[in-house]
This record gives C-alpha cells, structure tokens and sequence, in this order.
C-alpha cells in the first residue's frame, strides 16, 4: 500500500438522508483532491431502500476509486437515540461493503478530525473547511458542507495512516 509512496483514502461523514464524502490521493507527503460530494436517499423512502442506496452508492465509489483504506467519522450524539440508531445503521452498511472487500477501516471522532485538520479539536465548522480548502489547494469551499466533512475525514485519516498512529480495524474486526 505504502510501497509505492502512495494511498488512496475514503473519507466518509455518515448520515442516512446524507452522507458526505471525499477521497484524497496521499503521495510522497503531499495531498492530493480526487473527489468530494453527497449521497443522497430522501425522506419518503422505506429505511432498508434508503440503506440500500446508501450500500450501492458505497460500493460504486469503492469501484470508481479503489481505495486503500477508508475512514468514517465516528457517530456522535447527545440526546437524539433516533437519530443515533439510524446514523448507525447507515454505518453497518458501509462497514459491510468495506469488509466484502477487505478494506482496512477506521473511524475518528468530530475532535480527532478537527485536530487533525486544523490543528485544534474545538475549531469550527468554518475553521475546517478553509484549512481542507487550503491543505487540498482547492479554489472554493467544498459545497455542500458535508462533502467538506468527508474530505477533512480522509485528511485525517491519511495523517494517521502515514504517521502509523491510529489503529484500524481489518477484515475481520480485530484492531491491529
């Protein structure tokens, strides 16, 4: 994966009505943007067909790019167990298409991604999205904002995975 001085990362920000997402080419320390956007399922629709269009479109960016490995930012929630059980269950999908095709993964919390794009866990929405906008050399903001949480995921996960700091979960589940 590292041999050639390059990986290509998934980042993905859950959700069941949206799911953003960024994918960065890493090589020979520098950032480099693929691509970035939105899955979308509407309200309307029954929840296994809205888990279902999330699986395919999952697995139709894993087809498209290739990834190396993939990160997800971690479910966080306050009061919202509702919200809380459908985000997760929008996760177990995902998890499932990464591990039909073992993929490494991990997942990072909302401060872990901040820190690790801006170098402050408490930064803000508009603090993190000029900071990929600059470490990805974009000429504009990533729109929508959940495509910009998608590719701060990769950023993220592509400075942990170079630096062999986080650990990930393999194929089977274990951490290594």
């Amino acid at each position: 994966m590292w041999s050639n001085g390059s990986v290509i990362v998934l980042g993905l920000d859950p959700g069941t009505a949206t799911t953003g997402f960024g994918v960065v080419r890493y090589e020979e320390g520098k950032l480099y943007p693929l691509d970035s956007g939105v899955l979308l399922t509407t309200p309307d629709m029954a929840m296994p067909d809205r888990l279902l269009s999330i699986y395919n479109d999952v697995n139709t960016l894993l087809d498209k790019y290739q990834p190396d490995t993939v990160a997800t930012e971690r479910l966080f929630f306050n009061t919202n167990v509702t919200n809380a059980l459908s985000v997760g269950r929008a996760i177990g999908v995902m998890l499932l298409a990464f591990a039909q095709r073992g993929l490494s993964w991990a997942e990072y919390t909302p401060m872990q991604v901040k820190q690790a794009v801006t170098g402050y866990g408490g930064a803000d929405k508009n603090q993190v999205q000029m900071q990929v906008t600059r470490l990805l050399s974009l000429k504009e903001i990533p729109r929508p904002d959940d495509a910009a949480d998608g590719l701060a995921v990769a950023i993220c996960h592509a400075h942990s995975y170079r630096l062999g700091a986080m650990q990930f979960y393999s194929r089977r589940g274990a951490k290594r």
